[in-house]
């Protein structure tokens, strides 16, 4: 699944009064669920006359199969075949329905008088032998007599009890016909909505991972439980229908006495259920075939029409045809279709042969699209055509393996999208992106390991709750560090050969271990440890290492980093000690050889020395390092008198390591507002945006203090040579830079010197918006534009914020939505903010899959920060209750992670940690579902802000007010 499941990753876009470091979640948060929608499917009542409804078991749990959440071994299936007719127009009483038939052939593979398969609301029409199914033996025998089936809602299966025994070694089928409903609720065969040329369209979708193909038909839910899909879509006469295999044919079919299209596919290969898809929909496409292979980009035909979709097709190929050779194996499938739609939970999908995205990361519009959105399109394209071999040929036994699925597509999303856009450097990226970011959450101690025990992860929230932060970005951190000291080259013949033996099969990660070692037995790399020793030691434990290095007597040493070193951590059985692979450099002269440092510490002869020394070149390892207090001196000397000395992402990571390791209480806060002096000179984007991030903390600590205004002062002073930078070299800021990364830089600049309230600055925002406003010709570029309209309306009133609301409501264009979406949140107005949050339970104002990110911006602004509390406190039961009610008991509640941290992140003092500890008291019995972790997390964090505060304020307050005496 794309990355953005529990974040997206704006790139150098700062909402200028939310605040650097803003992230955007692209979980839907689904808090608005119609009365029809209560009193259907979820209390047991059909959707159409037709359809009958089993009984379920309302008793308590016990140790039986049927409540167990893993299928029984008995059973393995071979195929299905599979029809369905979603209706994209309201039955008479207001309810859009699919209803369908299904068939699957299985294997017996051991004797059992018991049929479980995954079904979750669907309603389910009386066979001939008066039971919800009919089972049929192949090759002639008989086959047993159903005595009993009904519907177990807990663990979501449909239980048929038998007469006799299957026979180990036998083939059945097993036919059934059901209805479901086609929700807004954005999990399984579900509707989204669009308006075009006034009118309102439906579209019939499906996301299935992880666990809701059995909300589209009864089918073995598990990845391990592959089989071949046959799919047979029946629509409305002006629609076209998708799947993942090939069109075979469509025609007019006759059904209920009403003529529509039947449309056929080709059988899928071997797969898993979550990769299914199947689409109905009134869109367009445009196409192109690159060796041999047809890609097709489907979107709203107002969209397609405005070229919204040429980007995404010239890329494809080319990224596409960089996989081939990556893999060394050829794509797998004759098609890739590519798909936006309107509504949609992630950002992307991997579904074989039919991937589907939300429109922003999918459409392009160089008129509307900044270059961060481009880049968000090329980075998520290779996200999802990675999983295409790595996660769909090959898929991983079972969930608790999700890090290497979502890691390894994270990371050489990176490399996929540096081929389509070479001149980037996009590969550079993934140090801010994904090592530092993951970082902040793995420092605490209620991260977790990457791997999960199987037997710990069996219920569908708890399977949910593993796509966060650590699978997606410290997967593809350890994966990228593997990657390099391995070699590029014994790294991909190591996956070559994985792939090529599990292809259309299943494996666990020590699989991949194994071939890497036998790749690295194939070559001259000598390595004292295995593979599996030294990549288990950053997968079995939590957290990473602080790696010291003391150039006085050239003794190197690691312990386990904590933001809070006084804290209680699970002990691990590895007792916190990694295998660390140091690279580094001397003086500016990079070492060749790597050392490993494998005990608590060691020394290292080389490093005893007088020059500066720099370790974890270009930030390959997954640990943090820091120096003696002479070195540290030598560092800030280098930076100070020469920067560039130092390579740009050390310079990011000097910056980032020194905050980090200042809250943690190993170096002086001031030391680390120290390597900010030099930023004045600085040029580039990666050390501005490590600074920029950092310091994002300091005024989440302070914009309540009186620390507030000196921070302001200082960071203006340091920014205002780059302001005049892009000022002389922009024309005054009417051009843009040819640079990606500079682009990104000018982006930065305008605003933070907006933020800081540098003069020039607000007075060009305002003006441009105000023109704007007057003559909807003026134009904005589209670089700038969340700048401009968050520091336009920030510094307005209800005037803009209308005026804005307005251009959100009527936009067309995905991504130019999405930034009016953000500086929407942006005014000081505390009733528009409150207006504002009403909107979000209204999913005609707020589409659900934005609501929550759209919370989480105005919980940034530090006006909306206090009303966003007091909005979630209030309707958390309400909140909870409407988003459970979509998808069943054990949900998918991944919004909430993000929701809670998002409103908590300021929490820096007594009475708020107090309010927090009372709103987990509160709400024990409506519960927290995978926001649970989160809470517990933002709990640890409030403690931490609270201790930081309390022994840094008055220091800061000094360091500023002393720095910023000559301004």
């Amino acid at each position: 699944m794309g990355k953005g499941f529990y974040i997206s990753k704006p790139v150098g876009v700062l909402a200028v009064i939310l605040g650097a470091g803003a992230v955007a979640t692209i979980i839907a948060l689904s808090v608005v669920y119609s009365q029809e929608k209560e009193k259907n499917i979820n209390n047991n009542v059909s959707p159409t006359n037709e359809a009958t409804t089993a009984p379920v078991t309302t008793t308590a749990p016990s140790n039986e199969p049927w409540d167990k959440y893993r299928l029984p071994k008995s059973l393995v299936p071979q195929s299905y075949k599979v029809t369905l007719w979603p209706r994209l127009t309201p039955d008479e009483n207001g309810l859009y329905i699919f209803s369908g038939e299904s068939t699957v052939e299985f294997e017996c593979v051991e004797d059992t008088d018991l049929i479980l398969i995954h079904s979750n609301k669907l309603n389910y029409n009386e066979q001939p032998n008066k039971h919800l199914a009919q089972l049929t033996a192949l090759g002639g025998a008989d086959a047993p007599s159903i005595t009993e089936s009904r519907l177990e809602p807990v663990t979501q299966y449909m239980v048929l009890r038998l007469g006799a025994n299957l026979v180990k070694g036998s083939r059945y089928s097993l036919h059934t016909v059901f209805t479901g409903e086609l929700a807004d609720d954005l999990g399984g065969f579900y509707r989204s909505e669009y308006v075009e040329d006034g009118k309102t369209k439906v579209v019939a979708t499906t996301q299935m991972q992880p666990t809701d193909a059995r909300k589209a038909f009864p089918c073995f839910d598990e990845p391990a439980l592959k089989a071949t899909f046959n799919i047979t879509l029946l629509h409305d006469n002006n629609t076209v229908a998708l799947s993942n295999g090939r069109q075979l044919e469509s025609g007019p079919f006759q059904q209920d006495d009403k003529w529509i299209l039947r449309t056929v596919f080709e059988e899928t290969p071997r797969m898993s259920t979550y990769l299914l898809a199947f689409i109905v929909s009134e869109f367009d496409y445009i196409n192109n075939t690159v060796d041999d292979v047809l890609i097709r980009i489907f979107a709203r035909k107002s969209a397609i029409a405005a070229n919204q979709g040429e980007y995404a097709l010239n890329k494809t190929g080319l990224i596409l045809q960089f996989f081939e050779d990556y893999y060394n194996i050829s794509y797998p499938l004759l098609k890739s279709d590519q798909i936006a739609l309107p509504d949609f939970n992630a950002g992307a999908m991997e579904n074989w042969g039919l991937i589907t995205y939300r429109e922003t990361a999918l459409l392009y519009d160089p008129s509307f699209s900044s270059n961060s959105n481009k880049e968000r399109v090329a980075t998520i394209i290779a996200h999802e055509l990675a999983h295409m071999w790595f996660g769909n040929l090959v898929t991983l036994d079972w969930w608790n393996d999700l890090w290497l699925n979502e890691g390894f597509a994270s990371y050489v999303e990176y490399l996929g999208a540096d081929k389509a856009e070479p001149d980037w450097n996009v590969k550079d990226l993934i140090v801010l992106n994904d090592v530092h970011r993951v970082f902040a959450i793995d420092a605490l101690t209620s991260s977790h390991p990457l791997s999960s025990r199987e037997e710990d992860i069996q219920k569908p929230a708890q399977i949910s709750e593993l796509f966060d932060a650590i699978s997606y970005s410290k997967g593809a951190s350890v994966l990228r560090m593997l990657s390099d000291f391995l070699t590029e080259d014994v790294f991909k013949a190591g996956l070559t050969s994985y792939l090529t033996k599990f292809k259309f099969g299943n494996a666990v990660y020590t699989d991949l271990w194994d071939h890497l070692q036998m790749a690295v037995n194939s070559s001259s790399l000598r390595l004292n440890n295995s593979v599996a020793e030294i990549m288990n030691t950053w997968v079995l434990q939590m957290g990473f290492p602080v790696v010291t290095i003391n150039t006085t007597t050239g003794q190197v040493s690691q312990e386990h980093f904590l933001l809070d070193r006084d804290s209680d951590v699970t002990p691990s059985p590895l007792g916190y000690k990694w295998i660390v692979p140091i690279n580094w450099m001397k003086n500016g002269t990079k070492q060749s050889a790597t050392q490993w440092l494998q005990d608590k510490s060691a020394t290292i002869d080389a490093m005893k020395t007088t020059e500066w020394v720099l370790a974890n070149n270009n930030v390959t390892g997954y640990y943090r390092v820091n120096y003696d207090e002479a070195n540290w001196e030598r560092l800030l000397a280098v930076l100070g008198s020469n920067h560039e000395r130092i390579p740009v992402i050390n310079r990011a990571q000097l910056v980032d390591d020194a905050f980090n390791l200042a809250r943690a209480k190993i170096i002086s806060t001031e030391l680390a507002l120290r390597t900010t002096l030099y930023l004045k000179n600085e040029r580039d984007y990666m050390p501005w945006e490590s600074a920029i991030n950092n310091l994002d903390f300091f005024y989440l600590m302070f914009d309540r203090s009186d620390v507030y205004g000196p921070l302001q002062v200082y960071l203006r002073e340091q920014v205002r040579p780059l302001f005049e930078h892009y000022t002389n070299i922009t024309r005054n800021w009417t051009t843009v830079p040819v640079g990606h990364m500079d682009q990104y830089t000018q982006v930065n600049t305008l605003s933070l010197a907006c933020r800081t309230g540098l003069e020039q600055c607000q007075d060009l925002t305002t003006r441009w918006f105000s023109e704007w406003m007057n003559d909807n010709t003026k134009w904005i570029h589209p670089n700038l534009r969340l700048t401009v309209y968050c520091n336009a309306i920030a510094a307005g009133g209800d005037r803009e914020w209308d005026f804005a609301w307005g251009k959100f409501q009527n936009s067309t264009i995905a991504s130019e939505a999405e930034k009016l979406r953000s500086a929407l949140a942006c005014t000081k107005q505390p009733w528009l903010l409150n207006r504002y949050l009403e909107y979000t339970l209204d999913p005609q104002k707020i589409r659900k899959q934005d609501a929550t990110s759209t919370i989480v911006y105005i919980a940034n602004n530090v006006v909306g920060q206090s009303l966003v509390w007091d909005f979630v406190r209030a309707r958390w039961s309400y909140i909870f209750t409407h988003a459970s009610a979509l998808t069943g008991t054990e949900v998918d509640l991944s919004p909430f992670p993000n929701l809670i941290n998002g409103v908590t992140k300021r929490f820096s003092t007594a009475f708020e940690l107090q309010q927090l500890q009372q709103f987990r008291e509160d709400n024990a019995e409506v519960g927290f579902g995978s926001g649970a972790l989160a809470l517990n997390q933002s709990i640890e964090r409030t403690e931490a802000n609270i201790k930081w505060i309390s022994e840094n304020k008055p220091n800061v307050l000094q360091w500023l007010e002393q720095e910023t005496k000559a301004y």
